[in-house]
């Protein structure tokens, strides 16, 4: 009986345990290849490669081509990457190292990629502390990755803005100015909608994001 669980558990790792050793090309914030394995940093992600952000004086500046530089100035070297499964895109999902330090969480505490909540919530402390700091894409206002990579905020009908939206967590409202509002796209042919008013939205059943 021991035989079969120890046979279990090491079938079930080699994709969690998977481990990438070697130098490093910087496709972009987020995103290594090593030894021809496109890696994604697992639990962040950084502004896209042609993203504009603001700063403190309202100026755009290039977050997204400041994001890959950096990546490449941390990746200099030897860079270890342990994976933590694969994406659609086969892709190894891993948190990455060199010389000692995370690569996913410094470029996160240095605000140059957002802690990925979608998928992990592992380096939201670092994300608070940049944004306490307004480091890098904190220094002024941004979208985020997500949300350009789904093209242009999706304009209401009119004066009804609350967005009801249908996830594996159910029915969720989305306020205006809420932090997930602009990266959701209501697709009516699912059953999602939109609302006038929060008494609209609990009453036919939807709750409130983070509720």
């Amino acid at each position: 009986m021991v035989k079969w669980v120890l046979i279990g558990l090491v079938l079930a790792l080699p994709a969690q345990a998977e481990i990438l050793a070697g130098h490093a090309r910087v496709v972009d914030g987020d995103t290594l290849v090593i030894d021809a394995q496109k890696v994604r940093l697992f639990g962040i992600d950084a502004p896209e490669h042609d993203q504009l952000c603001k700063d403190a004086q309202g100026r755009d500046w290039p977050c997204g081509e400041a994001a890959r530089d950096r990546l490449g100035v941390l990746a200099a070297g030897l860079v270890r990457c342990a994976g933590r499964g694969r994406d659609r895109y086969d892709r190894l999902l891993a948190v990455c190292s060199a010389g000692g330090r995370d690569l996913n969480a410094a470029l996160v505490s240095e605000g140059m990629a957002e802690a990925y909540r979608k998928y992990a919530r592992d380096y939201v402390p670092e994300e608070a502390q940049a944004r306490a700091a307004q480091r890098g894409i904190w220094a002024g206002p941004h979208l985020a990755p997500e949300a350009v990579r789904r093209g242009p905020v999706q304009t209401p009908p009119g004066a009804c803005r609350i967005k009801g939206n249908i996830s594996k967590k159910g029915q969720i409202f989305h306020l205006p100015g809420s932090r997930d509002y602009d990266r959701t796209r209501i697709d009516e042919t699912r059953g999602e909608r939109w609302f006038c008013t929060e008494a609209e939205a609990r009453a036919a059943g939807w709750r409130p994001m983070g509720s």
